[in-house]
């Protein structure tokens, strides 16, 4: 187990007492390396090496080497002198050593010393800090990422999100193809998930799980999956009960439970390509990783097509405080801030916190609940700080009885298996990032093993099981997310059936796009209660011949009141493969807000601007309840408009860029009749297609020769 902040301190002390008369950098150096480890509890052997040999820029002309004195691969390196030694120089020399390291290896933090002085620079952060060694226990929280605290929060546009998720993506196919799939697949990623994370931040010891795979397994991976049947059966036993003659290295992992480990998988065979991708991913800072975007990481495992049959489209955080700011943060902070210091206020606030309850009924990898959780949990360790101050009152704070929010507050609703793992994984994830947060503030380590409390997370189809039997609609407060979209004629047959049952109170529903259902499925649960509901949703519900059919039922049927609007914006994401939308946010309550408020956008990718609104009705402006409803024939005797301006040629008179330059290459001529065509997809994605019109029948004839 980690140590707690106060027991570094004591013994940093103890450390800058015993070197404070040493300078001799050869006799001394590596003893003083090993001890200012043991500081922060971690044994040097285990994560680091002294005297790395690696390349250096050619000098000269000649090739060149140098040694690193201390190595910890991505994570820090050292360079140490003498007593007096020049810090800047040995710097340079430090930085020097980064041509011969991979990309894998090249540290965050480089630290520079000469006995009496540190300087610390953040590589990331670009930050840089110098302080002596008598006031090293003044500054053990910059150093606390080598016990494993986090130094900073994780930024979600952080590459190596991106690389992870790629290392995983090359994994998960390389399973696939050997016949490794389904079920058992997707539990074993979100198992190695847990323990490629738990290995970079204090949930097991440093490097552990690293340590276990890549010295304790054959190169040609033959035993790695018997391994790894054997480290998850052991993380799913109490300590007390694991066998004598358990293996040591196995030994040091903790009891986690929470039922992740349970079940028996059968084993995977892996050969040594797979080995090593797995060996690359756990060589990575895991630490760095946002649960908070574990949802646009793992879909880059799955398969294009099925996450379009899905409607699956994953929000960035920044989106996510779209929605979830006006649903209910902003109004926690506004609380908070005028409750002030006053303890009694404070105390009645920390468990209302604590009594919140929050529904995703969409939620895909559990973004949302990941980013709500983490505000949650940041206004309660604000709410910690006042209550108990720097001084006696914290440092004797009893941390695991102080924090009451959990993740037991959160549920969510999936219908794909695997996003559903991941999203209680994340949860749990979230958490831990959460207690070294308090942790660091109040010095006390403060983790929550074994998992005794799981978020509800519900494998199944939201427009079909009852929200009732995930969480009675009496308990909930909030729901929240970002529902599937998909237009009528992007539904598949089970989407249309799923529509047909929720929309049958309303004509013409069928026409609705497939992300109003969750708002009419959320009208209907949340009749009669306080709970509020915001959705993220295509803005074509907003538009034309929806509104007169969703916004009606919505807000005079069922009596709701949009409390808050984001107007049309466009869509980001850290998914691959982009989706380009063009979106709307809408929060709606039961009974008259006391203010509502219309956030609109100068262009689709500008920062939003807050105006109060009197009321907000189906087309997200401030204006009555009206809507334009259909006609069956034009106000001024015109002609009937069937199908628009629609391609009925069966596309052989339409051309790709490629397709476009390859005819001119060959017929010159055929220029004069090439025209730019624009649909919705040039229009949002910003690709070209060109039309041929007016074509003689022999150009025809080439045009049909080129496709």
């Amino acid at each position: 187990m980690p140590l707690s902040l106060n027991e570094i301190r004591s013994r940093a002390q103890r450390f800058a007492k015993e070197w404070k008369d040493v300078e001799s950098e050869r006799a001394e150096a590596q003893t003083f390396w090993n001890e200012f480890f043991d500081v922060f509890g971690i044994k040097r052997q285990r994560i680091a090496v002294f005297e790395k040999r690696v390349a250096m820029l050619p000098k000269q002309g000649k090739t060149a080497s140098g040694r690193i004195d201390v190595f910890w691969p991505g994570k820090l390196l050292a360079e140490h002198k003498s007593a007096g030694g020049d810090l800047d120089a040995a710097f340079a020399q430090a930085t020097d050593y980064f041509h011969g390291l991979s990309d894998a290896e090249l540290p965050r933090y480089v630290i520079v010393s000469d006995f009496k002085r540190f300087r610390l620079y953040d590589l990331i952060d670009n930050t840089e800090s110098q302080f002596a060694l008598a006031d090293l226990p003044k500054h053990i929280r910059s150093l606390g990422f080598i016990a494993g605290y986090q130094a900073r929060a994780v930024k979600e546009e952080d590459p190596v999100n991106v690389e992870a998720a790629e290392r995983m993506g090359k994994l998960h196919d390389a399973l696939k193809a050997a016949g490794y799939d389904g079920h058992a697949l997707e539990l074993l990623l979100v198992r190695l998930l847990f323990c490629l994370f738990a290995d970079d931040t204090t949930i097991f010891d440093p490097h552990i799980f690293h340590e276990l795979i890549a010295q304790r397994t054959a190169e040609d991976g033959s035993d790695l999956g018997a391994w790894l049947a054997q480290l998850f059966q052991t993380l799913n036993i109490d300590k007390d009960r694991r066998q004598k003659t358990l293996d040591e290295q196995l030994n040091d992992f903790p009891y986690v439970n929470g039922k992740l480990f349970e079940e028996a998988l059968p084993l995977a065979a892996f050969d040594s390509t797979m080995r090593k991708l797995l060996v690359d991913a756990s060589a990575l800072d895991w630490s760095r990783i946002s649960p908070a975007i574990f949802g646009s990481m793992f879909q880059s495992v799955m398969d294009k097509k099925a996450r379009r049959n899905v409607g699956a489209h994953y929000t960035s955080e920044k989106n996510i405080l779209k929605l979830i700011g006006p649903l209910f943060l902003d109004e926690l902070k506004a609380e908070l801030a005028k409750i002030g210091n006053h303890p009694a206020k404070l105390a009645d606030f920390h468990k209302k916190l604590a009594t919140l309850r929050f529904l995703d009924p969409a939620c895909g990898c559990g973004n949302f609940l990941v980013i709500a959780y983490r505000e949650l949990r940041l206004l309660e360790l604000d709410v910690l700080k006042r209550l108990h101050p720097e001084g006696e009152s914290s440092r004797a704070l009893w941390i695991t009885e102080a924090v009451q929010v959990d993740v037991d507050q959160f549920y969510g609703i999936e219908i794909e298996e695997f996003p559903a793992q991941i999203a209680q994984v994340a949860m749990w994830l979230m958490d831990h990032q959460m207690n070294m947060l308090v942790s660091d503030a109040f010095g006390n380590y403060f983790a929550r093993l074994p998992l005794k409390k799981s978020p509800t997370i519900k494998h199944g189809n939201a427009l079909r099981i009852d929200w009732n039997d995930v969480v009675p609609k009496e308990k909930l407060n909030y729901i929240l997310g970002n529902p599937p979209f998909g237009g009528k004629h992007y539904q598949n047959k089970d989407q249309r059936a799923d529509q047909a049952l929720i929309t049958h109170a309303i004509k013409s529903g069928s026409d609705l796009d497939f992300v109003a259902n969750w708002f009419i499925k959320a009208a209907d649960y949340s009749k009669k209660t306080g709970i509020d509901f915001a959705f993220v949703a295509t803005n074509s519900i907003t538009q034309g011949e929806q509104v007169p059919l969703l916004w009606p039922y919505l807000l005079d049927a069922n009596k709701l009141h949009i409390r808050f609007a984001h107007r049309t914006f466009k869509w980001s994401n850290e998914a691959r493969g982009k989706a380009a939308v063009h979106c709307v946010i809408v929060g709606l309550v039961n009974s008259i807000p006391a203010a509502r408020w219309l956030y609109e956008y100068a262009d689709l990718t500008s920062a939003p601007v807050a105006k109060a609104a009197r009321n907000i009705n189906g087309y997200l402006i401030d204006a009555p309840n009206a809507v334009v409803t259909k006609r069956s024939h034009p106000i001024d005797g015109r002609p009937i408009m069937r199908c628009g301006s629609k391609p009925s040629d069966g596309g052989h008179l339409i051309l790709s860029e490629s397709e476009r330059n390859t005819l001119v290459a060959d017929f010159p001529i055929s220029e004069a009749w090439l025209r730019p065509y624009l649909g919705a997809e040039e229009f949002i994605n910003g690709s070209r297609r060109w039309q041929c019109s007016q074509l003689k029948p022999s150009a025809r004839r080439f045009v049909g020769e080129v496709k």
